[in-house]
């Protein structure tokens, strides 16, 4: 593992490592060579610590029995962001500041595979910063995001896609996926566009008129 990222450029995306589920190390030093930034929550720094990753910001709520200032000399220099506001979560809260840093796109990890309400909660924050935050949850079997209402990508055959609609998502056509979709409509807990693939190598086109349409690109 790479004991610090590498690229130091604000167009690159940010790091934010939440306390989820860990990543494979093959992962994690991918993004973190091309990260300018790396965000962890405070409940993670312990693991991440182990993993010998240079952190710039420590962020969390900070419980009555986390002392932060221990990290000070291990990670200088580390900026500590206390955020008590109980009506976020911590990785919203680290959202906000990168949002008031000014950065414009952020790659998440360890942010699934635990509790399920966290992992549900974490996802379909994608849509609610969309705005202002483009948001890539990543984990070692998918990688997730908000679809413009016109998307293309070249795929290979095969690929497992999954369309997920956050609320109800109206008007959606498909190029080069195996169930295709013609202006169709996807509604979450009645019907999703899930465990999709690739119909051949090539391009692969999503277009789609109203909603949030979120699309997990998926390997066993």
């Amino acid at each position: 593992m790479s004991s610090h990222h590498i690229v130091k450029d604000d167009q690159e995306p940010a790091l934010i490592i939440a306390n989820g589920a860990s990543c494979s190390s093959e992962l994690l030093g991918e993004i973190l060579e091309w990260s300018p930034i790396v965000v962890v929550l405070d409940n993670a720094i312990e693991r991440v610590l182990q993993l010998d990753i240079k952190v710039d910001v420590l962020l969390g709520d900070f419980d009555d029995d986390f002392d932060s200032n221990i990290y000070k000399e291990k990670q200088f220099p580390l900026e500590i962001i206390h955020v008590p506001d109980q009506e976020k979560t911590d990785l919203e809260k680290a959202f906000d500041y990168l949002i008031e840093k000014g950065h414009k796109a952020v790659n998440v990890v360890w942010a699934t595979g635990k509790r399920a309400d966290h992992t549900i909660t974490n996802l379909t924050n994608i849509v609610r910063y969309q705005n202002e935050l483009k948001i890539v949850i990543l984990d070692d079997h998918s990688k997730v995001f908000l679809l413009p209402k016109s998307f293309q990508k070249w795929y290979t055959k095969s690929t497992p896609i999954s369309l997920i609609p956050v609320g109800e998502v109206s008007g959606i056509s498909t190029e080069n996926l195996k169930y295709k979709l013609d202006n169709e409509s996807l509604k979450i807990g009645y019907r999703t566009g899930s465990s999709n693939e690739v119909a051949t190598d090539g391009i692969v086109t999503i277009k789609y008129l109203e909603g949030d349409l979120l699309m997990m690109e998926c390997c066993d």
